[in-house]
């Protein structure tokens, strides 16, 4: 038993009663801060997940609008084609219209100003021959003759003028 006398066997029992002791709390300390790390990381990763789920939906619902959004434009784009194919037809309609209106007011015009030359050569026409009857009348009657022809028109006014 001389080991109990060396002083070096005294350091070591002691060395090792203090790590002993310092052991159950520095394992649970550490066991602890371990398991509390654990959990950290767990909730981190648990939320991570979270995150990643609510973005792909997230992502999914926007590339669901982004369908919806492009086909609403394509039949926008579509409606405005409609809209101008019809437009263009009814412009092009109203342009018929209008070009035959006026055409038929410039026929119309053209004949107003057909009948009134017609009007004139014809009123032209009378006073030339009026006028050269008048010139015969005065140049081969002789003045008994014309007063009994202005008796007789005079005779014949009543008659006329009823």
């Amino acid at each position: 038993m001389e080991f109990l006398h060396d002083p070096a066997f005294w350091v070591g029992l002691a060395f090792l009663c203090a790590i002993g002791l310092i052991y159950r709390p520095a394992a649970k300390a550490i066991s602890s801060s371990l398991d509390g790390r654990a959990g950290t990381i767990r909730t981190q990763i648990e939320e991570a997940r979270k995150l990643r789920e609510d973005a792909q939906a997230l992502l999914a619902e926007y590339q669901r609008k982004q369908r919806d959004a492009m086909a609403e434009a394509e039949k926008i784009i579509q409606q405005a084609k409609d809209d101008a194919a019809r437009l263009r037809t009814e412009a092009e309609g109203d342009l018929t219209r209008s070009i035959e209106r006026r055409k038929q007011q410039a026929l119309e015009r053209i004949a107003q100003t057909e009948a009134q030359a017609v009007a004139q050569v014809r009123d032209l026409a009378v006073d030339v021959a009026l006028k050269a009857a008048e010139g015969l009348l005065r140049d081969n009657l002789s003045a008994t003759q014309q007063q009994a022809m202005v008796d007789k028109a005079v005779a014949e006014l009543p008659k006329r003028l009823n």
